[in-house]
């Protein structure tokens, strides 16, 4: 070792001697070579001799590896090892720990870059002594447990990048105090729970990137962003608040619902690309935001919207991929997405007039309608019939109230009769999932409304959002318990109606009327009663994937419980008397 400090002290004396070059300090040189020997002498480090002149020298200067000065003082630090080979983590004798103490004596270091270079453990909190940072990348490596409050800090910092690691934990509100911070990207580790509405606060934050985590729950106001890839988690169900100056939004596959706020997204000029694919948004599309001006890329594919398309409706100029796959839209697709070359357009999987083209398969148009019901929205209509038919529709609702109060009369003043009735069919609430060839046929619920009389709720259908609704989103705090068919969750209606929501998944070859139609039946003042039901289903084929139903929550344990509790009292009984 004292060989190899002889050779770099020679040759930052012999530096010394060309005109107008600072050598660089020989403890920061002796800092570089550690980082190399704690780094295993990487492939991608091979250049770097004893002799070398890191600060003007170029010979050694590869695209993966180099080092910029600043006088005699390193201020830019770049290892990247191959990404292609895919690093493996470091030897158990590596010390992360060590390596950001030897990272420390690089004081005047502003750009850290450190990627696939399998480096393991927890970021150390002494990355704090690095005081004049302002770049850092640590992607693509093993690094894991929470971000250090060191960070905070750094109050230089303005991007902070560590995609494809291990990352977890909740990102942390500390992150306000951070007042040059613009660039956070933490995509793919493994972070969770909900964001600090402390993000708000942070006001020169442009650029939030946490695809791929385990987050949930509502996104905190983000009008100071411009870039947001929040994809891959289980956000939602609200659509967060936007600013104007938005360029990029990607939050497809997560669990947002209701609509698109269309007023807010008409105004986002700046918009390019918007992703909302994979979620389960219902009502109209707002076709505006094919005319933004700034639009590039939209994605709604895989959601629930309707709306009737227009042939004439306008297109941005910018426009170069739209996919509309897997919805509910009706009428014909946008003359511009189709007359302009270099465009890529899909559509597939909705009810829209192709004109011959075939190359897209749609389905009829009564199953968008269907479907369109069954989440609680009807398609819009473009005919000037439109209010005929509701106003046809109000009367026959009209119409099958009054035959419904009237028959609950009959059934009160004749409850003495012997004479057995015949069961009415009545009409369900429509399910959020439910298949189009069960909507027309509630026989299996129709002798449950006289029930109400004992005190006992209705039997009826559940949409799915009531069901998220009551259980925070099946957040894992609702889980009671699970086995090989399914989970087991514990809610709250919105009306106050505490109740147990058991989830199964269903197979196509599965037949489920008839036992949904006993359930129905099994309702008694002494029996846990089933309450409803909902489906889940698949847009494109539209199979049942999943079944929820839907009991009473029975507050004072369980039968053994119960059973055992009873027993006790009645032999302790016994012996008194």
């Amino acid at each position: 070792m004292g060989g190899h400090a002889l050779l770099i002290l020679l040759s930052v004396a012999s530096l010394a001697l060309l005109p107008g070059a600072t050598p660089l300090q020989p403890s920061q040189a002796w800092s570089l070579f550690k980082l190399r020997q704690l780094l295993g002498d990487p492939p991608v480090l091979g250049t770097w001799h004893n002799y070398t002149d890191f600060c003007y020298g170029g010979d050694y200067k590869t695209a993966s590896a180099f080092v910029e000065c600043y006088e005699d003082s390193v201020t830019q630090l770049h290892i990247m090892g191959d990404p292609g080979a895919g690093a493996r983590p470091l030897p158990a004798t590596f010390s992360i720990d060590a390596f950001f103490t030897t990272l420390s004596r690089l004081p005047d270091l502003k750009v850290l870059t450190l990627t696939n270079l399998g480096l393991w453990g927890p970021l150390p909190g002494k990355i704090s002594r690095l005081q004049k940072l302002e770049i850092v990348n640590v992607s693509s490596n093993y690094l894991y447990g929470e971000l250090p409050r060191g960070l905070s800090q750094l109050g230089s910092l303005q991007t902070l990048v560590a995609d494809h690691n291990m990352l977890g934990g909740k990102l942390p509100g500390w992150l306000k105090d951070m007042p040059l911070l613009a660039v956070l990207s933490l995509r793919n580790n493994m972070l969770q729970g909900t964001l600090p509405e402390s993000l708000k606060d942070m006001l020169s934050l442009r650029s939030l990137v946490l695809a791929s985590n385990n987050l949930s729950g509502n996104l905190p106001d983000l009008k100071n962003l411009q870039v947001i890839d929040m994809a891959n988690n289980a956000l939602g169900p609200k659509f967060p608040r936007l600013g104007r100056k938005v360029a990029s939004v990607v939050l497809a596959g997560n669990k947002f619902s209701d609509g698109l706020p269309a007023d807010m997204l008409a105004s986002c000029y700046l918009l390019e690309r918007l992703d909302v694919s994979g979620n389960r948004f219902v009502g109209p599309f707002p076709a505006a935001l094919l005319s933004l001006p700034s639009m590039e890329y939209l994605s709604i594919a895989g959601n629930r919207f309707t709306g009737r398309l227009s042939g004439n409706a306008s297109c941005g100029e910018n426009l170069r991929f739209v996919d509309l796959s897997s919805n509910l839209l009706t009428g014909s697709l946008p003359g511009c997405l189709l007359a302009a070359p270099g465009k890529s357009v899909l559509f597939s999987a909705n009810c829209l007039s192709t004109a011959g083209d075939d190359s897209q398969s749609q389905h009829p148009s009564p199953f968008c309608r269907n479907q369109a019901l069954a989440v609680g929205i009807v398609p819009e209509q473009g005919h000037k019939k439109s209010g005929a038919k509701a106003g046809v529709v109000a009367g026959i609702v009209l119409v099958g109230a009054l035959v419904v109060s009237a028959a609950v009369v009959f059934v009160v003043r004749k409850a003495s009769a012997p004479k057995a009735r015949p069961a009415r069919r009545l009409v369900e609430n429509a399910s959020s999932a439910y298949p189009s060839n069960l909507l027309a046929d509630a026989r299996y619920i129709s002798q449950t409304v006289k029930l109400g009389a004992l005190g006992i709720p209705a039997y009826r259908s559940f949409s799915l959002v009531e069901l998220e609704a009551a259980t925070d989103n099946f957040q894992v705090s609702s889980l009671m318990g699970q086995d090989a068919h399914g989970q087991m969750y514990r809610g709250r209606l919105s009306n106050g109606t505490p109740v147990t929501i058991r989830s199964l998944k269903v197979n196509k070859s599965q037949s489920f009327t008839r036992h949904i139609e006993m359930i129905s039946k099994l309702r008694h003042r002494h029996l846990v009663s089933a309450l409803g039901h909902c489906f889940q289903y698949n847009l494109d084929d539209s199979t049942v994937t999943h079944l929820y139903l839907v009991f009473e929550y029975v507050h004072n344990g369980n039968l053994r419980g119960r059973i055992s509790r009873k027993f006790f009292f009645f032999s302790l009984t016994s012996i008194v008397t």
